[in-house]
Protein backbone atom coordinates (compact mmCIF):
# COMPACT_ATOMS: atom_id res chain seq x y z
CA UNK A 1 0.00 0.00 0.00
CA UNK A 2 2.91 2.38 0.72
CA UNK A 3 4.62 1.67 -2.56
CA UNK A 4 1.12 2.26 -4.44
CA UNK A 5 1.12 5.54 -2.50
CA UNK A 6 4.51 6.99 -3.40
CA UNK A 7 4.26 5.69 -7.11
CA UNK A 8 0.55 7.50 -7.35
CA UNK A 9 2.51 10.94 -5.43
CA UNK A 10 5.60 10.38 -8.03
CA UNK A 11 3.29 10.32 -11.08
CA UNK A 12 1.15 13.16 -9.43
CA UNK A 13 4.58 14.89 -9.59
CA UNK A 14 5.75 14.79 -12.89
CA UNK A 15 2.08 14.73 -14.42
CA UNK A 16 1.99 18.34 -13.08
CA UNK A 17 5.23 19.56 -15.09
CA UNK A 18 3.78 17.86 -17.65
CA UNK A 19 0.75 19.66 -17.25
CA UNK A 20 2.30 23.30 -17.73
CA UNK A 21 4.07 22.74 -20.92
CA UNK A 22 1.06 20.84 -22.58
CA UNK A 23 -0.05 21.57 -25.98
CA UNK A 24 -3.73 23.73 -25.67
CA UNK A 25 -4.60 24.59 -29.05
CA UNK A 26 -2.60 24.20 -32.21
CA UNK A 27 -3.11 25.99 -36.24
CA UNK A 28 -3.37 23.52 -37.84
CA UNK A 29 -5.01 21.41 -35.36
CA UNK A 30 -4.55 17.74 -34.96
CA UNK A 31 -6.94 16.32 -37.12
CA UNK A 32 -7.63 19.77 -39.07
CA UNK A 33 -7.97 19.62 -42.71
CA UNK A 34 -6.41 22.58 -44.21
CA UNK A 35 -5.26 24.34 -47.34
CA UNK A 36 -1.91 24.04 -49.07
CA UNK A 37 -1.81 27.71 -48.79
CA UNK A 38 -1.20 27.46 -44.70
CA UNK A 39 1.75 29.90 -44.13
CA UNK A 40 1.91 29.11 -39.87
CA UNK A 41 2.25 26.73 -38.01
CA UNK A 42 1.35 28.39 -34.22
CA UNK A 43 1.45 26.17 -30.89
CA UNK A 44 0.42 27.48 -27.77
CA UNK A 45 1.27 25.49 -24.34
CA UNK A 46 0.90 25.76 -20.92
CA UNK A 47 3.59 27.38 -19.84
CA UNK A 48 7.20 27.04 -21.60
CA UNK A 49 10.79 27.11 -19.54
CA UNK A 50 12.23 30.42 -19.82
CA UNK A 51 14.80 30.95 -22.92
CA UNK A 52 13.57 27.48 -24.32
CA UNK A 53 12.35 27.77 -27.72
CA UNK A 54 10.39 24.12 -29.02
CA UNK A 55 11.44 22.41 -32.06
CA UNK A 56 9.00 22.01 -34.61
CA UNK A 57 9.20 19.73 -37.81
CA UNK A 58 6.99 19.31 -40.66
CA UNK A 59 6.60 16.31 -42.30
CA UNK A 60 4.23 15.75 -45.53
CA UNK A 61 2.21 12.45 -46.58
CA UNK A 62 5.54 10.95 -47.76
CA UNK A 63 7.22 11.22 -44.40
CA UNK A 64 10.14 13.58 -45.69
CA UNK A 65 10.34 16.64 -43.66
CA UNK A 66 8.90 19.62 -45.07
CA UNK A 67 10.63 23.30 -44.87
CA UNK A 68 9.81 25.26 -41.80
CA UNK A 69 11.41 28.76 -40.42
CA UNK A 70 12.98 29.02 -37.52
CA UNK A 71 10.21 29.07 -34.58
CA UNK A 72 9.27 32.26 -32.32
CA UNK A 73 7.97 32.77 -28.78
CA UNK A 74 5.33 35.10 -28.17
CA UNK A 75 4.13 36.54 -25.38
CA UNK A 76 1.47 34.05 -24.36
CA UNK A 77 3.77 30.75 -24.74
CA UNK A 78 2.74 30.45 -28.20
CA UNK A 79 5.15 29.74 -31.14
CA UNK A 80 5.07 30.49 -34.16
CA UNK A 81 6.83 29.35 -37.77
CA UNK A 82 6.70 29.81 -41.02
CA UNK A 83 6.22 26.90 -43.31
CA UNK A 84 5.42 26.95 -47.40
CA UNK A 85 4.31 24.52 -49.85
CA UNK A 86 2.34 22.04 -48.02
CA UNK A 87 1.51 19.26 -50.24
CA UNK A 88 -1.40 17.72 -50.36
CA UNK A 89 -2.25 14.30 -48.14
CA UNK A 90 -1.52 13.53 -44.67
CA UNK A 91 0.81 15.57 -42.93
CA UNK A 92 2.30 15.72 -39.20
CA UNK A 93 3.41 18.24 -36.69
CA UNK A 94 6.08 17.24 -34.45
CA UNK A 95 7.36 19.20 -31.17
CA UNK A 96 10.06 19.01 -28.79
CA UNK A 97 9.48 21.13 -25.16
CA UNK A 98 11.79 21.58 -22.73
CA UNK A 99 9.25 21.02 -19.17
CA UNK A 100 9.90 23.30 -15.90
CA UNK A 101 11.74 20.40 -14.78
CA UNK A 102 14.42 20.49 -17.68
CA UNK A 103 13.04 17.29 -19.36
CA UNK A 104 12.38 16.99 -23.25
CA UNK A 105 8.90 16.06 -24.34
CA UNK A 106 8.30 15.30 -27.88
CA UNK A 107 4.82 15.02 -29.20
CA UNK A 108 3.28 14.39 -32.98
CA UNK A 109 0.08 14.97 -34.41
CA UNK A 110 -1.40 14.38 -37.71
CA UNK A 111 -3.30 16.90 -39.91
CA UNK A 112 -4.61 16.78 -43.55
CA UNK A 113 -3.98 19.22 -46.32
CA UNK A 114 -6.51 19.35 -49.23
CA UNK A 115 -6.77 21.52 -52.01
CA UNK A 116 -10.88 22.48 -50.97
CA UNK A 117 -10.08 23.38 -47.68
CA UNK A 118 -8.71 27.24 -46.45
CA UNK A 119 -5.41 27.84 -44.54
CA UNK A 120 -4.98 27.38 -41.03
CA UNK A 121 -5.97 30.44 -39.58
CA UNK A 122 -3.21 32.25 -38.05
CA UNK A 123 -3.91 32.65 -34.39
CA UNK A 124 -3.42 36.78 -32.93
CA UNK A 125 -0.52 36.10 -31.34
CA UNK A 126 1.43 35.40 -34.46
CA UNK A 127 -0.41 37.76 -36.84
CA UNK A 128 1.52 41.21 -38.17
CA UNK A 129 5.06 39.06 -36.89
CA UNK A 130 8.14 39.10 -39.02
CA UNK A 131 9.08 35.37 -38.84
CA UNK A 132 11.67 33.72 -40.31
CA UNK A 133 11.22 32.09 -43.91
CA UNK A 134 12.40 28.34 -44.21
CA UNK A 135 15.67 28.39 -45.55
CA UNK A 136 15.85 28.08 -49.25
CA UNK A 137 18.76 25.28 -48.93
CA UNK A 138 15.97 23.52 -46.93
CA UNK A 139 13.48 24.13 -49.40
CA UNK A 140 14.73 23.62 -52.65
CA UNK A 141 18.37 22.25 -51.69
CA UNK A 142 16.76 18.98 -50.84
CA UNK A 143 16.30 18.64 -55.05
CA UNK A 144 19.64 20.65 -55.75
CA UNK A 145 21.56 18.07 -53.81
CA UNK A 146 20.19 14.99 -54.67
CA UNK A 147 20.41 16.67 -58.71
CA UNK A 148 23.95 16.91 -58.25
CA UNK A 149 24.56 13.77 -56.40
CA UNK A 150 22.61 11.84 -59.71
CA UNK A 151 24.90 14.38 -62.08
CA UNK A 152 27.75 13.37 -60.56
CA UNK A 153 27.33 9.62 -60.66
CA UNK A 154 26.14 9.92 -63.99
CA UNK A 155 29.51 11.96 -64.82
CA UNK A 156 31.75 9.27 -62.95
CA UNK A 157 30.10 6.24 -64.60
CA UNK A 158 30.68 7.96 -67.98
CA UNK A 159 34.29 8.53 -67.56
CA UNK A 160 34.37 4.93 -65.81
CA UNK A 161 33.05 3.74 -68.92
CA UNK A 162 35.08 5.62 -71.21
CA UNK A 163 38.37 4.35 -69.43
CA UNK A 164 36.99 0.47 -69.18
CA UNK A 165 36.26 1.22 -73.40
CA UNK A 166 39.89 2.29 -74.02
CA UNK A 167 41.27 0.08 -72.78
CA UNK A 168 39.73 -3.22 -73.71
CA UNK A 169 39.81 -1.93 -77.08
CA UNK A 170 43.66 -1.47 -76.85
CA UNK A 171 43.95 -4.65 -75.41
CA UNK A 172 42.15 -6.71 -77.85
CA UNK A 173 44.49 -5.02 -80.86
CA UNK A 174 47.42 -6.11 -78.71
CA UNK A 175 45.75 -9.48 -78.36
CA UNK A 176 45.14 -9.06 -82.62
CA UNK A 177 48.89 -8.30 -83.13
CA UNK A 178 50.31 -10.70 -81.47
CA UNK A 179 48.26 -13.66 -82.81
CA UNK A 180 48.80 -11.86 -86.31
CA UNK A 181 52.42 -12.37 -85.66
CA UNK A 182 52.51 -8.80 -87.52
CA UNK A 183 53.77 -5.75 -86.39
CA UNK A 184 50.76 -3.24 -85.07
CA UNK A 185 51.38 0.02 -84.31
CA UNK A 186 49.17 1.48 -81.07
CA UNK A 187 48.75 4.91 -81.02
Amino acid sequence: MLCAAACALLSAGSTSAYAHTALQTASPAPGAKVGPDTRVIALTFGTLLKGAVPKISVAGPDGKPLPVGEPVVVPGSTVCAAVHGLPAGVGSITYTVRAVDGDAQTNRFLFQVTKSAKAAPVPPACRGRQLPSPPREQAIGLLEHRGTMVAGVSAATALLTTVVGVFVVRRRRRGSAAAAGGDVVIG
